[in-house]
């Protein structure tokens, strides 16, 4: 009976050691060459830290020839970041011949880029390309160019500098500078490498996680004769102006002559109390003022035989 409470005790204390301890990823560890110890790995356990997510990336590393601590993966895990994506930088920039440390892969890796991502961007170069952009030379004829820019990571500038969105407005902005200062939309057409060698001179990458190899023009399109246009808008509301003008003088002419009209009813309606004053005061006898009367019955006359004969040829014409 005691044989057997000796071997139950025994299968459990393996079955437990073998639950708390990883025997498996030490022996693959110790298989590999990397060098951890057993109660490294428990302590990793105690710490809330997957051995394998330490023991696989040293694994890694081992076998390219770098040198890594465990307790440097595991601060940097313990941190929220991707060790396997660190060590994998680490292997990538040691291929390439490029110099990075695992404290400056860490540091990437923790402020959100992806460091082999980076990596494999500096060693083979990015295209990106620009959006339709809308430039005006100096003759007024609008251009749509589109270009091409190859870029690669800038390690030393990847914390902190600025993204792609960046390098694509700059460049716009420089293509937009650069065809608005040609004279002719033609000298643009004849030479767009001239752009090109304009904008990289002006050094768009400068504080941003990416440099420039080459900007090439892609396409270039003819758009609309801005020049055309503006003078066209600019003659519509010089119209309008003088438009404009011309009513406010039609309106001051309109408004003179009733002022002209009131001044001369206003005077014929003294006639009649001068014409009265003059027969009392014996100025003028009642012969001649029949004789007045006469005269302006025969010119009202007059004015009315004219002015029938002129609607009836007006309305002969029509």
């Amino acid at each position: 009976m005691e044989a057997y409470v000796i071997v139950a005790a025994v299968v459990l204390f393996i079955l437990v050691f073998i639950s708390v301890v990883p025997v498996g990823m030490w022996i693959s560890a110790v298989a590999s060459g990397v060098k951890i110890g057993m109660f490294t790995l428990v302590g990793m356990k105690i710490r809330r830290v997957k051995p394998a997510k330490i023991v696989g990336p040293m694994i890694k590393a081992t076998k390219a020839g770098i040198k890594v601590r465990s307790n440097e993966l595991e601060a940097h895990y313990l941190a929220g970041g991707n060790v396997d994506s660190v060590v994998n930088a680490l292997i990538a920039a040691e291929r390439a011949g490029m110099d990075l440390s695992l404290e400056k892969a860490s540091a990437i890796d923790l402020a959100g880029r992806n460091v082999f991502e980076a990596v494999k961007m500096s060693v083979t170069p990015k295209v990106i390309e620009t959006p339709q952009i809308s430039a005006v030379a100096k003759d007024g004829i609008e251009l749509l160019v589109k270009a091409r820019v190859t870029v690669r990571t800038n390690i030393n500038q990847l914390i902190g500098g600025a993204g792609e969105a960046t390098v694509l407005a700059r460049v716009g902005e420089g293509i937009v500078t650069t065809v608005g200062s040609a004279n002719t939309h033609s000298a643009v057409l004849e030479n767009p490498d001239d752009i090109s060698k304009v904008v990289l001179e002006k050094g768009l990458d400068s504080g941003t996680a990416y440099e420039i190899i080459s900007i090439d023009i892609a396409d270039i399109d003819i758009g609309r004769n801005i020049g055309a246009n503006l003078q066209s808008l600019q003659a519509e509301a010089n119209t309008k102006i003088a438009q404009a003008k011309a009513e406010e003088r039609r309106a001051m002419a309109v408004a003179l002559e009733q002022e002209m009209r009131a001044e001369v009813v206003k005077a014929e309606s003294e006639v009649p109390k001068a014409m009265a004053e003059a027969l009392r005061s014996g100025n003028i006898g009642v012969l001649d003022y029949y004789k007045l009367q006469n005269v302006q019955a025969d010119t009202k006359m007059k004015t009315d035989i004219g002015n029938g004969v002129t609607d009836f040829v007006e309305t002969k014409k029509n």
